[in-house]
C-alpha cells in the first residue's frame, strides 16, 4: 500500500439512527474500494464491523467500529457508530475524531430523534455534514417526502448532489447533478456504475434539481453570485468550488441517494467525499479545535510538528489485553515511541502500532501522521478521553462530555464466590464503556449498574457473562425511601441494667424535633452543672445517630431531625460510654414514635424531549406518576421540552415506556433533586411491604 500525505485523508463518521443501515453501506465502501472481498452483511454473520455476539443477535451496532479504505489515492477511516440511545457513548466520542459527518437516514420512514441528535453534535465540533438517503429500494422509498423530512427535522436548506430514478425493485439508477451523467448499478454488484443514458421520462425534472444547485453554488460567494446573476452559468470548476464553500461553512446539506445493502451509490459517495470532504489539515486550520496547557489556560491546537493525540475508544480483550484507538491532530508517531499522558501525568510507550480494519488488525508498518487514526496495545495508565502528546509541550484535548446514566439496576452474582471477579470484570468493563456506573447503594447495600436504557445494561450483563464467566441477577433496584418527624417530644432514655457485679446505667432526656426538608441532623448539648458528664455526651449522640439508621415506620434511614440533649442523670460507679449510647438511642425510638413519623420519597428532576405531536400523551404520562410537570420550552427541530419533577418510585423503568408512546422519537435526562413526604395510601403499601420483607 503507498504512503498517503495528511491531505489524502478523509476521515468520515457514519452517524443516524438504527436501522437505517450505516453498517451496510460502510461495508459496502469497503467492497466498493477493493478494502474487502466481499460485502459483508450482519444478516449472514460476516460483517467485518458489527461482530460481536450481542451484535449479531439484536442486527445492529452497540458499539462504534473503525476501518479503512483507499479510493483514487485517499485514505478513508471510515466509523461506524451505533444508531440507538442505549449506546450513543461511543457516537460521541467517534464525532470527536472525525472531519466529515454523513448522516445516513432513511428514504421511506420519518427520522428519529437520534439522527437530529447526532446532526446536532456533528455541527458542534464544526464537521462538515453529508446527507446519504438510504434504502431507496424499498417499496415505500420516496424522493420528495424524504427530502422534505431532511429539511424539515434538521431545519437546515439542503441541495440533492445526485437523484434517485424509480424505487423499489426499478432502483437501480442514480444521476448525478454535478457532472450531469446517469450510471446504473446492478443489485448487489461491485457498486460501480456504469454510465447510461439519462431516462427520457426524468429529463426535466434532472433540469430542475440542476439549476437549484448552481444557484446554491453560487450563493457561497459574491464573486460567483454576480458572474451567475450576469450570465446566468457557470463552469464546472466554478460550480465545484461554490459547492465546496457552501459544504465546509455548513451553508446547505448535501444529500445523497443510495443503498448500502445492494451496493448502489455506493462509489459517488466515495467521490464526492474525494472533492468535497474535509482533510485534517483544512479542519484543523479552519475550526477551532482548543487544547489546555498546564496552566489551565486554553488556546487553539497549533499546526507546528509536536505530536497530539486523542484516544477515543478503548478495547479490553480477556485474552490481548486493552487496546487504545487514537486519533493524531499535530505531528507524527511510529512504533517504539515514547509519549506523555498530561490527563495522567504519566509517560507512557507506544509499542506496535496498528490499522483497523472492523475486527481485524495489521500492523502500521511506517509513521503516522495528522489525521491518521490507529490502535495501540498494553499502554499502562490511558484511558478514552485522555490525550497522548510530546512530553515538552504537556497539553490535553476537552474532555470528551460523555452522557450520564438514566437508569439503574440492582445486580448480584448468581454464584457466591464471583464477587472478587465481578470486581476486576466491571473495571474492565468501565474502561470500555465510559458511560457505565457501578457503585453501591450505601442505604440499601445493593450493588447498582448505571447506564443509558434497559438494552443497555442487558447487554453489558451479556458481555460479563461471554467475556469474563460471570452471571448475574438484574433486577429493579430498591428505592431509597427516608423517613423523618412532623411533630416534637421530650422523652427520657433510660438504660439500667444490674448483673451482680459492676452494672450499667445511663439517664437522659431528649428534645426531638423536625428540620428542614434537607438538613439532615443537628445534635445540641445543653447539659448543665455536670448532671452527665461531659465524656458520655458523644457516646449519646452516637447511639442517637445509630438509631437513626433504621427508622420506626418500615426501617428507613431517618434524615432533618434535630435532637437536644437537655437533662439526665448517672451513676458514679454504673455509669460507662456504652450504657449512655444505649440510653440515648432508647430515648431516640420511643421519642421518634411520638413525633408523627412519616415516610419520604427521592424526587427527581426530569426533561423529557418530545415531538409535539406527543406532549398530550407525555404529559398525561407523566400526571398518572405523581408528576408535577413545571413548564415546557421550546427545543431544537420543533422539539418540546417538558420539564417535570417525578418521584424515583414512578419513573425507574421510565425508559422503555417513553420509547412506546413516542416512536422512539422521545428522549430524557433525570437528576436527583429532592425529598418529599410520600402519600398517605402509598406510604402505607411500602411500609407493609418493608415489614413483610423484613419479617421473611
Amino acid at each position: 500500500m503507498a504512503k498517503y500525505t495528511s491531505e489524502d485523508i478523509r476521515n468520515v463518521v457514519f452517524l443516524g439512527e438504527g436501522g437505517n443501515g450505516k453498517s451496510s453501506l460502510v461495508e459496502a465502501c469497503l467492497f466498493t474500494s477493493g478494502n474487502t472481498d466481499r460485502q459483508g452483511k450482519i444478516d449472514e454473520e460476516n460483517s467485518i464491523l458489527d461482530s460481536e455476539p450481542e451484535e449479531q443477535k439484536r442486527r445492529s451496532s452497540i458499539l462504534s467500529s473503525v476501518a479503512h479504505a483507499d479510493w483514487e489515492t485517499k485514505r478513508f477511516n471510515l466509523i461506524d457508530t451505533p444508531g440507538f440511545s442505549n449506546f450513543i457513548a461511543d457516537t460521541i466520542s467517534s464525532i470527536r475524531v472525525a472531519d466529515n459527518a454523513i448522516l445516513v437516514m432513511s428514504g421511506h420512514s420519518e427520522p428519529k430523534v437520534i439522527t437530529e441528535k447526532t446532526y446536532q453534535w456533528a455541527t458542534n465540533e464544526n464537521i462538515p455534514t453529508f446527507v446519504f438517503i438510504n434504502q431507496m429500494d424499498h417499496e415505500q422509498a420516496d424522493l420528495n417526502s424524504s427530502l422534505e423530512n431532511a429539511e424539515k427535522s434538521l431545519e437546515k436548506r439542503i441541495v440533492p448532489l445526485n437523484i434517485p430514478v424509480g424505487n423499489g425493485e426499478n432502483f437501480s439508477i442514480i444521476v448525478d447533478l454535478i457532472t450531469g451523467k446517469a450510471f446504473q448499478y446492478d443489485s448487489g454488484g461491485n457498486g460501480k456504475g456504469k454510465e447510461v443514458d439519462i431516462p427520457s421520462e426524468v429529463s426535466s425534472e434532472i433540469e430542475s434539481y440542476r439549476s437549484n444547485l448552481f444557484e446554491f453554488a453560487a450563493e457561497s460567494s459574491e464573486e460567483l453570485l454576480e458572474k451567475f446573476l450576469e450570465e446566468g452559468e457557470l463552469t464546472a470548476e466554478e460550480l465545484i468550488e461554490g459547492l465546496k464553500d457552501g459544504i465546509a461553512d455548513s451553508s446547505f446539506l448535501p444529500v445523497l441517494f443510495g443503498c448500502g445493502l445492494k451496493n448502489i451509490g455506493t462509489d459517488l459517495l466515495m467521490r464526492t467525499l474525494v472533492d468535497f470532504g474535509m482533510n485534517p489539515i483544512q479542519r484543523i486550520s479552519q475550526t477551532n479545535i482548543s487544547v489546555m496547557g498546564e496552566s489551565g489556560e486554553e488556546s487553539k491546537l497549533s499546526t507546528d510538528d509536536k505530536f497530539r493525540a486523542l484516544v477515543f475508544k478503548t478495547v479490553v480483550d480477556s485474552f490481548a489485553g486493552k487496546l487504545n484507538y487514537f486519533r493524531i491532530f499535530s505531528g507524527k508517531t511510529s512504533s517504539d515511541s515514547s509519549v506523555f499522558n498530561p490527563s495522567k501525568k504519566e509517560k507512557e510507550r507506544l509499542g506496535a502500532l496498528l490499522y483497523l480494519q472492523g475486527k481485524n488488525q495489521s500492523p502500521a508498518d511506517s509513521g503516522l501522521v495528522v489525521g491518521d487514526i490507529a490502535a495501540v496495545a498494553k499502554l499502562k495508565f490511558t484511558e478514552t478521553g485522555d490525550t497522548l502528546c510530546d512530553a515538552d509541550i504537556n497539553e490535553s484535548f476537552n474532555s470528551i462530555a460523555f452522557p450520564s446514566p438514566v437508569i439503574s439496576y440492582a445486580v448480584a452474582p448468581k454464584s457466591k464466590g464471583d464477587e472478587e471477579k465481578l470486581s476486576t470484570a466491571f473495571a474492565r468493563m468501565k474502561d470500555e464503556d465510559p458511560v457505565l456506573e457501578v457503585s453501591r447503594d450505601p442505604q440499601t447495600q445493593e450493588m447498582l449498574i448505571g447506564g443509558l436504557g434497559v438494552l443497555h445494561l442487558e447487554t453489558v450483563v451479556e458481555r460479563l457473562k461471554r467475556k469474563y464467566g460471570v452471571e448475574l441477577e438484574m433486577q429493579t433496584p430498591r428505592v431509597p425511601y427516608k423517613e423523618t418527624i412532623k411533630g416534637r417530644s421530650k422523652v427520657q432514655g433510660r438504660y439500667k441494667k444490674q448483673t451482680g457485679g459492676k452494672g450499667q446505667f445511663g439517664d437522659t432526656w431528649l428534645e426531638i424535633e423536625p428540620l428542614t426538608r434537607g438538613e439532615g441532623f443537628r445534635f445540641t448539648d445543653k447539659i448543665v452543672g455536670g448532671v452527665i458528664p461531659k465524656t458520655y455526651i458523644p457516646a449519646v449522640e452516637k447511639g442517637i445517630i445509630e438509631a437513626m439508621d433504621a427508622g420506626s415506620l418500615a426501617g428507613y434511614p431517618v434524615t432533618d431531625i434535630a435532637v437536644t440533649l437537655y437533662d439526665g442523670s448517672f451513676h458514679a460507679v454504673d455509669s460507662s460510654e456504652m450504657a449512655f449510647k444505649i440510653a440515648g438511642s432508647l430515648g431516640f425510638k420511643k421519642g421518634m414514635l411520638e413525633c408523627k413519623p412519616v415516610l419520604l420519597e427521592p424526587i427527581m428532576n426530569m426533561e423529557v424531549i418530545i415531538p409535539e405531536e406527543f406532549m398530550g400523551d407525555v404529559i398525561g404520562d407523566l400526571n398518572s406518576r405523581r408528576g408535577r410537570v413545571l413548564g415546557m420550552d421550546a427545543g431544537s427541530g420543533g422539539k418540546q421540552v417538558v420539564k417535570a419533577e417525578v418521584p424515583m418510585a414512578e419513573v425507574l423503568n421510565y425508559a422503555p415506556s417513553l420509547r412506546s408512546m413516542t416512536a422512539d422519537r422521545g428522549d430524557f435526562t433525570i437528576e436527583f433533586s429532592k425529598y418529599e413526604e410520600v402519600p398517605g395510601q402509598i406510604a402505607e403499601k411500602v411500609i407493609t411491604e418493608s415489614v413483610a420483607a423484613e419479617e421473611e
